[in-house]
């Protein structure tokens, strides 16, 4: 039996670093899909929930594989009557579910425009409308859009997509982010004036380093982006050195427990428990989150109490990292939505 725990008292959650692409329930992306005509590999909806999640540790490898699941979820989005559904529902599900009352969303409108075919500005726009749909039907929540270059994108198209972040500030998009699969040939550095652009117009800066590969990379992003926020970051944990500087620098962290256990970017609870001892001993501020809770079938709630089920958390580390969650949210710089 399941010990009681904060979370027994359904606190008001906080919930920072989710994918779009991973955080649509799998009936609605069923829908969706064949509500648009998309062809599925398969006309069971059973084996398209298996196309489209991580159910199981053995499923992908590493994060290239994971970033292959995307592939399918991005293109089932990629209208803007589905992009505008699965903002709605993420938003109206993560406060049934599990009480998020504050949510940022992430997504690159790219990956959703079927190579041109579909308007950005009418993809961007439709996600905006799901969410203020969403925010209306559930006044207790508040709700913000990051959009998200690409570490696969030269440096033209990822200009596009901080140019759009601009011009909707203040409508709904409060955030940008760099992310995407891994990229021997990607500069964090040439993408430092882009960065500035978005950081002076008040948009928050989250940046996916420090996952998996090289630490430096991580160092490069630490040094020369200047994000807020770092998504993932749990490399950090083994220099001392980077800790320190990010510490410093105020970033958080956005971890994601399940989400790097799939993926192998650690390899068991064990090391979960050593990254997280080690950060909360540098005084390096982090937060808890699900990445893509439908994709990898986890809920903030889950990651909450598998980390306190293994003895990693008390009630008063929930407390303090929903609270760090809070406090590092971009809404809090932003106009009311």
């Amino acid at each position: 039996m399941t010990p009681p725990s904060i979370l027994d008292q359904r606190p008001e959650m906080a919930e920072l670093h989710v994918h779009l692409g991973g955080a649509v329930d799998p009936a609605i992306m069923w829908s969706i899909a064949h509500q648009q005509g998309i062809r599925l590999p398969s006309k069971d909806y059973w084996q398209f929930v298996e196309l489209i999640t991580v159910s199981y540790p053995d499923k992908v490898n590493n994060l290239a594989e994971y970033d292959q699941i995307f592939r399918w979820t991005e293109l089932i989005q990629s209208s803007p009557l589905a992009i505008e559904r699965s903002v709605y529902e993420v938003i109206g599900g993560a406060y049934r579910k599990c009480n998020i009352t504050t949510l940022e969303l992430r997504f690159n409108p790219m990956k959703r425009n079927r190579e041109g075919e579909q308007d950005l500005d009418h993809i961007i726009s439709a996600a905006i409308r799901g969410q203020d749909r969403a925010l209306l039907e559930y006044p207790k929540v508040r709700s913000g859009l990051i959009l998200m270059m690409d570490r696969t994108f030269p440096l033209e198209l990822n200009a596009i997509i901080v140019e759009k972040a601009l011009r909707y500030h203040g409508r709904g998009i409060i955030g940008i982010d760099i992310a995407g699969p891994p990229n021997p040939d990607f500069s964090y550095r040439a993408h430092a004036g882009l960065v500035d652009q978005a950081r002076d117009v008040g948009l928050g800066i989250t940046i996916h380093s420090g996952e998996e590969g090289r630490v430096e990379d991580m160092w490069e992003v630490v040094e020369y982006l200047r994000p807020d926020r770092i998504g993932h970051g749990i490399l950090c944990a083994y220099d001392n050195k980077l800790m320190r500087a990010v510490a410093d620098a105020g970033i958080v962290l956005e971890v994601c427990p399940t989400s790097n256990l799939r993926t192998r970017a650690v390899r068991d609870v064990a090391e979960v428990r050593h990254i997280l001892d080690t950060l909360r001993a540098n005084d390096v501020p982090f937060t808890i989150n699900t990445d893509g809770p439908d994709m990898l079938v986890t809920t903030i709630l889950k990651e909450y109490r598998f980390l306190l089920e293994q003895g990693i958390f008390t009630d008063a580390d929930v407390v303090k990292c929903n609270q760090t969650a809070v406090d590092a949210s971009f809404l809090a710089r932003s106009c009311p939505i």
